[in-house]
């Protein structure tokens, strides 16, 4: 047998399967997922993840935002790293997260079967990437990436009035120190991450499996048009000042603008006042979410959708206010890994396929670390996240896990050379 065969002779995706699975039924119920952090259930899942590093010659270390760190020493300090995140949103799929977590122990499996490695591996089960409880995302990967603002999230609490930090003071997280995990950064060379697109693409083209270019950039805003109430009988139509009559336009050219743009755009929420059947509306707010992986493209979106407010709020007379909730940039990931991620691909499935990811990821955290980055994607069933729907044909999951452990064998070499 030769070389190649030895090391995909050791490396076992089925039982990547199998311990998904495991989990499934150990934190799970009949509507889904369970394994919101912060909660006992997570605890229950991350002992679980402890248990099936048993014997290999892995350390085990917990940091400052929780992140937990599976540490396999190579002859170099010079650092792999493979991320996921074990939790899950409420009544969530079977696969969303964990499969990195668990895929990526399988391929640390393998390279721990051939002896020291020649750089150090490390697998990362990134603490509350979902936000679930909180509705703060990316909580561990943003405290590593230095990027936390602890001001941001001191005042945050749950649907039970419960404070995040006093949640995760019971898991001795202190929110000022969490900032403190920065230091995980220390030869980190690369970050690998697989997941579940979470989308359609995939599925809609036949590929079982796709290179992820970068996570989108992210415009949202609140609008807020202000009309007149009015009497809804009693009012000619040419007279009124109707704030949800500008609103509704421009929830239909946002979608124009996106596919003239080549990216998304979303109005996620319409509220109105007074909000009764027999009253014209005097005004009408809305939120924009405006996606992009090219800032050019997304700053053109926001300008676009901005000049049809106006335009709008003029047709209806109204007036027209914008407030921005939220922004990122669009974050790249390395070209280099994406060309051999696409290799790897290519030589597991015959075909691959380069896409941008809408939802943002630990991985985005990581880029604006100035790590170099790359995700894979394996096709999502019917598009379908966030529910215990959520699927993955099996077949697809062992090309998913046979890709990652391609992807990290260029990646060692790769940081090799580098060194």
């Amino acid at each position: 047998m030769v070389e190649s065969e030895l090391k995909m002779a050791a490396l076992q995706p089925q039982r990547t399967i199998d311990e998904l699975k495991e989990l499934r039924a150990l934190t799970g119920d009949d509507d889904g997922a369970q394994r919101v952090a912060f909660t006992e259930t997570w605890v229950k899942a991350r002992a679980w993840l402890r248990e099936k590093v048993k014997g290999l010659p892995i350390d085990i270390e917990t940091d400052e935002a929780g992140n937990t760190w599976f540490t396999l020493r190579g002859e170099s300090e010079k650092a792999m790293l493979i991320g996921g995140h074990i939790d899950s949103v409420p009544n969530g799929g079977w696969l969303d997260g964990c499969l990195n977590v668990v895929a990526g122990l399988e391929v640390m499996r393998r390279i721990a079967s051939e002896g020291t490695p020649p750089i150090t591996v490390r697998l990362v089960d990134w603490a509350d990437e979902e936000g679930a409880r909180f509705g703060r995302s990316l909580f561990g990967s943003s405290a590593f990436s230095g990027t936390m603002n602890p001001d941001e999230l001191r005042n945050l609490v749950d649907k039970n009035g419960i404070r995040l930090v006093d949640a995760i003071g019971e898991f001795d997280i202190d929110l000022d120190q969490a900032r403190n995990a920065t230091r995980q950064q220390k030869d980190a060379a690369a970050y690998l991450e697989l997941h579940i697109e979470q989308g359609p693409v995939l599925e809609s083209m036949g590929l079982p499996l796709g290179v992820v270019l970068g996570t989108f950039g992210v415009e949202r805003h609140a609008i807020r048009f202000t009309g007149q109430s009015a009497h809804a009988g009693s009012t000619p139509m040419h007279q009124r000042r109707d704030a949800l009559g500008a609103a509704a336009k421009l929830s239909i050219e946002i979608r124009e603008i996106a596919k003239r743009n080549g990216g998304v755009c979303t109005v996620g929420s319409v509220v109105t006042k007074p909000g009764i059947v027999t009253a014209v509306v005097g005004q009408c707010d809305i939120t924009l979410d405006q996606r992009h992986l090219n800032a050019d493209s997304l700053a053109k979106m926001l300008q676009e959708a901005k000049d049809a407010s106006e335009r709008f709020a003029a047709e209806e007379n109204v007036s027209v206010e914008w407030n921005r909730i939220w922004q990122i940039r669009p974050l790249p990931f390395n070209p280099e890994l994406i060309e051999m991620a696409d290799e790897a691909i290519r030589e597991t499935s015959g075909t691959a396929h380069r896409l941008p990811s809408g939802p943002l990821h630990d991985a985005a955290e990581v880029v604006r670390a100035d790590i170099p980055t790359i995700m894979l994607f394996v096709q999502s069933l019917r598009g379908l996240s966030h529910a215990k729907e959520e699927d993955t044909l099996e077949e697809h999951l062992l090309m998913s896990v046979e890709a990652l452990d391609r992807l990290a064998t260029k990646t060692m070499a790769w940081i090799q050379a580098q060194n």
